[in-house]
Parts: C-alpha cells; structure tokens; sequence
C-alpha cells in the first residue's frame, strides 16, 4: 500500500494539474495550505526565480501575512543583494535545511521582519527546469525541527511538480504574448489591434477613437541590399521610436513588414490627431545607422476617426487605409486626414471597370513615348511606350488610373496585345522613314502575359509581321513579377531570349529582389526604380543602393538605365558613379508619337550636366 507521504504527493499532483496561467497562484496557495497543515509547520511559501532580472519573485505564501509592509520587503529580492540564504535559491539544484544557528542571524532576522517569524528551520527545495533553477518552495516551522530522509524526498518531488506547473504556465504565457503581439518588435498585432479597437468604439465608451495608419516607403530595399539582419534592426528601432514619441498609453500594433497602427488612449479631434501624426511622422524621419550607412525612410500616414457606438473597427481601419494610401498616391512622405471626398475613389474605380471594357474597340487607347538618353551625349538611345486611355468624361488618364481595375477584370492580356501590336507598328513606320534607326523600343508586359500560354510565339509574330529585327525591341518586366513565379518566368524569359529579344528588369530594388536568381535569367538590362533615384545627391541611404546595383550590373556585364531623373543633382551623381543611360522629365517628359518621331529625327536632346561638380 501506498505510503502516507506517496499519498500527499498523489494529492498535490492531482491539484496541480488542474491549474493553468489564470488559476496558479490560488492553487499553489490550497497546496501550499494542505502542506503546513499535514506537515505540521507555520509557514511556506512559493517562489520564481528571474533570471533576467536576477531576482526571487513570491507567487503564493501560507498563511497568508496580514499587514504586508509596503513595499513587501520579500515580494521580490535581488539576488545581488540578498544574504548567503536567499542567494542560494539563484542556483541550488539541492535541498538546504536551515536550522537555528547564529550563522543564519541576518537570515532569520529577515523573515522575522517580513513575517514575525522568530527562531526558526527553514527547508528550502529548489524547482529545477533541465539545468536551470527556477524557482524554490520554502517550509518554515518555529524552533527546531528536524527533516526526516523520505520527508525530504517527498518535498523534491512535490518541488518537481511545481516546477511542471510553472513551465506550463510559462509556456501559456509566452503563447498568449506570441498570440497578441509581433516577435520582431513587441508590438502588438492585428488580433490584438482589432480587439482593442472594437473595445474602444463599444457603444458607451468616450470618443472619438483615432487610428494612425502608418505605410513606411520602400522599408524593404533595406533587406534586399543590407540584409535581413539590417532591415530587422531598422524594424525595431522604428518599433523603439513609435514607443518613446507616441502619446502613452497608445495602443501601439505591427499589421506587416512596414505597415504600423497607432490608436491613442485618449479622445483626439482630428487637429489633435493630424498634429501627432506630424510629430510621429517627424521622430521616424531622424536617420538609423546601420553597417556604416546613415539610413532614413520616408513614411506616409493616415488618420481617421471612429465614433463609438456607430463605427465598427472595420469602419476605422478601412478609412484609415483610405487615407494612406491618399498620402502614399501624393507621393509619399504625407500625412493625410481620411474625407469624404476619399470615398468618391470607389466610385471613380465604378466609372473605370464600366467604360474600360469597350476601350479597345472604340479605339480610346493611344501610346506615348519616352525616350531613353545617354546623358553624357544626349543621344537617344531608346523609347518607352507607354499606354494612355482617352477617357469619355475624364480626360487622358494614365496607367496607375486603370491598370489595377483592369487586372481585376482580367483584361490586362488583352491590353497587352494591343500595346505591342500599336508600339510595333508605329516603331516601323518610324523606322521605314528612316528614324529611329539605332534606337531600341522598350514595352511593357504584365504578369497575365509572361505566364500565358504561347506568349513567346505571339511576341515573336508581331515583331516579324512588321518587319522588324527582333533585338530591336526590349520586353520590360517588373522585378515583383519576375519572383512571383520564378520557374515559369525562367522559362518565358529563356523563350524570348532565344527568339532574339531584348529583355529588362524594371523598377530594380522595389523590394523582391533576384538577386538569388539573377545570374540564371536571360536579362539584358535593370532599371534602377525611381524611388531610388528621385532624391540621389540628398538621401546617402538611397546612394548606398544605388551603388550596389550599378555593381551588380556591372558584375553580371549588363546595362543599366535610372529611371525618374527629375534633378541635376541626381544625374551628375549617377554620372559620377558611373550610370550613364537615363528616364525622367529632367531630361523629357512622355510624348504622344509624332512628337517622339520628331526627337528621333533630331537623334539627341540638349545636356548641359556632367560628372563633375561644381566647384
């Protein structure tokens, strides 16, 4: 038959496995009670260890002290400054059986003054987590009293228990933070955010509730050029910065690589809330060092407001999103107030999708060109056709106006087609004038048409059905679009190539990078994304990626053209590291096709920028 002692530890056992993260103390408290009284003692208590604080924390004690001194002098004791007793339970993997003697004086004159304990033996079994000391469970009986073998072995397993119970709830714990927050920053996450906010706007709470929407501009070139490591160090001290400026206690939340969530605690007019937002936007603005480089993002934000008890968080957030991406299509580095007038966009995008499907047959799409120039010369060395819709009541709108609607409605490939059938075209009569004759027309091709059956052949037959030399022309392909299906767009790619097309890697560095691929793709050319070259020769973070990838073109022996050259401070820096090839209204600006006719005629355009600086 089972021993007394077998019966108490069976008795504990079954307590503690009940107890979870919510219910512990109380439970350890009932054992700890069961304990003294079986025991016969007149004191125990529970304790955890912190390691990363060094200290002995008090989970549960019985009895429970009455007229606790405030602050509880052994609610929580650092073992640097404890006495030999306490600073044993940092690390004992034994039990150590203190009884009354004069070396333990301080000992017991401390528990004396936290408890009025005199005299007394005190049991101290530690709880052991693999090799760690974790914590430790105290016995206390007035006087002496002496530990029998098996009553000390039935306390270390008793201890074994406890410390079971105290990794469960460690382990609950972490998973109910991972569950709340994001395990890069700390801050919290979507699920927490939205079950924040539908608190907030409950019906009966104060208000209004404001939501700074938070989408940082190109954050992720960081970790394409730096490495993750970098662009992970830049996250959390945008993370650090959110806490330190924002208005405590915001609910602060990470939704994405750079999208963040401010909601403050407090009511904010929208004045008050656009003027945080200003000041936020301001402390994100102050460069990060990171490997040598003195790094700086812009961000766009959104702020809307949400009355509780007639707004749902949904409402909130979509408002919020409506107004960054308002501040990201003005260009980025905005803050911007959700209005009314941001909701006129869903019907815009109704007009769009209801005329956008006749476009080709009533003939309402025309190309325009943009010429591509060597800057050190001002020859012409390529044009970009780009597509333009003559719009019934809206004017002449660009592809950012329909491009996205016509994606969702699956008219993209058709669009397509009619780009590289009209762009062909023109370039041949160009050509058959004589124009035009050593320049390379560059096209764009969307996602649907790289992954469509029979493109290679398709591209192949316009270009011969016009009559021209098939390296005449150059596909451009977006770098997001070369990743999103790398083996079928090796493949295509592989096709065009051997059909004798040009190929190129548009808007290079916007985030999804190729680099792990790129010396296996039959590419000719990268185009250095504007983003990068807009403010060449001001921001020493944008210099650092462009530097990289003119390496990298150089590497790899392929040419290289910067789009979005607007000053002539970007383009001398590009000159002087070494880029030479050029877009942007610097140099000139979209035109319909006679007007690109007449440029080639001319064969260059006027540069009055070079290498050096001035002095």
């Amino acid at each position: 038959m089972p021993s007394n002692l077998d019966l108490v530890v069976t008795a504990v056992a079954t307590q503690l496995m009940a107890a979870d993260a919510a219910t512990s103390p109380q439970v350890s408290q009932k054992v700890l009670a069961d304990l003294v009284d079986h025991f016969e003692l007149d004191f125990s208590f529970l304790r955890y260890n912190d390691h990363n604080i060094r200290a002995s924390k008090l989970i549960a004690e019985w009895p429970v002290r009455a007229n606790v001194p405030d602050p509880d002098p052994i609610g929580v004791v650092y073992f640097a400054d404890a006495d030999p007793v306490f600073a044993l339970a940092e690390h004992a993997k034994e039990i150590h059986v203190f009884r009354p003697e004069p070396a333990t004086d301080e000992f017991r004159q401390l528990i004396e003054k936290a408890s009025g304990i005199s005299a007394s033996t005190v049991a101290a079994v530690p709880l052991v987590s693999g090799d760690v000391t974790t914590g430790v469970l105290g016995f206390v009986k007035y006087g002496d009293r002496e530990w029998l073998p098996d009553e000390l072995n039935a306390l270390k397993a008793i201890a074994s228990l406890f410390a079971q119970v105290q990794a469960r709830v460690a382990a609950e714990e972490q998973l109910r933070f991972l569950a709340d927050h994001d395990d890069l920053t700390g801050l919290y996450n979507r699920r927490a955010l939205v079950a924040h906010l539908s608190a907030r706007l409950a019906p009966g709470q104060p208000g209004p509730v404001s939501a700074l929407f938070f989408d940082l501009d190109r954050l992720k070139t960081i970790n394409d050029y730096l490495g993750h490591t970098a662009g992970d160090w830049f996250i959390r001290a945008l993370a650090d910065r959110l806490r330190e400026w924002s208005e405590a206690p915001s609910m602060i939340a990470r939704l994405g690589g750079d999208e963040f969530v401010v909601v403050p605690a407090e009511p904010l007019d929208t004045e008050a809330a656009e003027a945080l937002a200003y000041r936020l936007q301001s402390a994100l603005r102050e460069r990060v060092p990171i490997e040598g480089e003195m790094l700086t993002r812009t961000v766009s934000i959104g702020v809307a407001l949400g009355i509780p008890g007639r707004d749902t968080t949904s409402d909130l957030l979509r408002r919020a999103d409506q107004a960054v991406l308002t501040a990201k299509n003005a260009g980025g580095n905005e803050v911007a107030v959700f209005t009314d007038d941001m909701s006129l966009k869903s019907e815009f995008r109704n007009d769009i999708e209801l005329h956008l499907q006749s476009v080709i047959e009533n003939g309402s799409l025309v190309l325009h060109y943009q010429p591509e120039v060597d800057m050190r010369t001002g020859a012409i060395l390529a044009t970009e056709a780009l597509v333009r819709w003559q719009h019934p009541t809206r004017g002449l709108l660009s592809p950012d106006a329909f491009i996205g609607v016509a994606e969702s409605i699956n008219l993209t490939g058709e669009l397509g087609r009619w780009v590289m059938r009209a762009a062909c075209a023109q370039f041949a009569r160009w050509r058959a004038k004589g124009v035009g004759l050593d320049t390379v027309l560059r096209i764009n091709v969307s996602p649907v048409q790289l992954v469509s059956d029979g493109f290679v052949e398709s591209v192949a037959g316009i270009i011969d059905e016009f009559g021209l030399q098939r390296d005449s022309v150059c596909l451009e392909i977006t770098e997001s679009v070369v990743v999103q299906d790398i083996k079928t767009t090796r493949f295509t790619l592989a096709g065009l190539k051997a059909a004798g097309v040009q190929l190129a890697i548009d808007d290079f560095g916007t985030g999804y990078s190729v680099l792990s691929h790129l010396k296996s793709l039959p590419v000719d050319t990268l185009k250095i994304d504007k983003g990068f070259v807009r403010e060449l020769g001001e921001n020493p973070g944008d210099l650092a990626i462009v530097r990289a990838i003119i390496a990298l073109a150089e590497a790899f022996g392929l040419q290289l053209v910067a789009e979005g050259v607007e000053t002539e401070a970007a383009a001398t820096t590009l000159l002087r590291h070494g880029c030479f090839r050029a877009q942007g209204f610097l140099l000139s600006r979209p035109m319909p096709g006679d007007q690109m006719e007449s440029l080639l005629a001319e064969g260059r355009i006027p540069v009055h920028f070079s290498a050096t600086p001035s002095v």
